[in-house]
């Protein structure tokens, strides 16, 4: 695995870790203003994870298999 897809996939499990966790503030007992800055977070983080998930499907289709 190249240096840059396994950066990639590092990037992509630590936003993980981050939705993650505005998703537990999402899932908790509602509070207004920690829930809307949980979403918009949640929401940018998601985002974030789909364009590494693309990203990381470039690298797969460039990279030589074996």
């Amino acid at each position: 695995m190249s240096e840059r897809l396994e950066t990639l996939k590092k990037a992509r499990e630590r936003m993980i870790e981050d939705r993650d966790a505005h998703a537990k503030v999402l899932a908790a007992p509602f509070d207004r203003d920690k829930a809307e800055r949980a979403r918009n977070k949640f929401i940018e983080i998601q985002m974030l994870v789909d364009a590494l998930d693309r990203a990381i499907g470039g690298e797969e289709v460039i990279l030589p298999k074996g």
